[in-house]
């Protein structure tokens, strides 16, 4: 584990907190190995029984790091790297034992956006939204989003948000079903703390095997969809759309 990723001890609660508050939380390299690390450090915290993942700043995640757009696409090696990260992370989401609720305190975006819906039990602040902008800077939605959404929501439901990037507001995720409860920002923490000492009071055997036996759904998802979509997205960064998009960022902040 690195700074990226800060991880705190509420008795037998786990907050786990995305720690790049500067770049609202986008995955650089220390995140893309620092939260799969956290994730599996919990497989040995014979004490913790429930997980709240949450983002430092006013951002959950903004996704990926438009800096990498650049050595992505002149960098081979580099991408395939990046792209078996992104799967080892989302795989290790899936598999960790412990109920994870998330606590989406701002911007879910991109591969944050997919973390949000990897997790367990969903709480949105007011202000903050999902969005899984892929298509909008050239890219295939392939690390995950295209296997949690249609589960949750069905596939007509998924494909107008995934083919667009479209922002879904917190009270529109949860009448989708991409989360389970909106509640003030101020309160957020609170809620989520009493939901995962909620479910950590209970029986861990049977809470955690529940959860392992409902991701099954997910794991299989993700072995007919994951890979055929990450090697469909590694395909992008070979666009010149996709390449053109760091000067289209560069004019924007202009």
């Amino acid at each position: 584990m690195n700074d990226a990723v800060v991880v705190e001890k509420d008795g037998p609660v786990r907050i786990l907190t995305l720690n790049r508050p500067d770049a609202m939380n986008a995955f650089d390299e220390d995140l893309h190995q620092g939260f799969p690390a956290a994730l599996r450090a919990l497989s040995d915290d014979r004490d913790a029984r429930a997980v709240v993942l949450t983002g430092a700043g006013r951002a959950f995640s903004a996704g990926g790091n438009i800096d990498d757009f650049e050595v992505f696409s002149r960098d081979f090696e580099a991408r395939r790297r990046s792209l078996r990260l992104g799967r080892q992370l989302f795989e290790e989401l899936l598999n960790v034992h412990l109920p994870v609720i998330a606590a989406v305190n701002g911007p879910a975006v991109g591969l944050g956006c997919t973390i949000v819906t990897a997790c367990d039990y969903v709480l949105m602040a007011e202000k903050a939204y999902l969005a899984d902008p892929h298509v909008q800077v050239a890219l295939v939605a392939g690390d995950g989003g295209a296997v949690t959404w249609p589960l949750h929501i069905g596939l007509l439901r998924a494909k107008p948000y995934l083919l667009t990037g479209d922002r879904v507001p917190a009270e529109v995720a949860v009448q989708l079903g991409l989360a389970t409860r909106v509640v003030p920002a101020e309160e957020l923490m609170t809620e989520a703390l009493a939901v995962a000492h909620k479910i950590a009071a209970l029986p861990p055997q049977a809470v955690q095997d529940t959860k392992m036996v409902l991701n099954q759904h997910l794991r299989q998802s993700a072995v007919s969809v994951l890979g055929y979509g990450l090697a469909a997205e590694s395909q992008s960064h070979d666009t010149a759309e996709y390449r053109a998009v760091p000067e289209q960022f560069r004019a924007r902040k202009k």
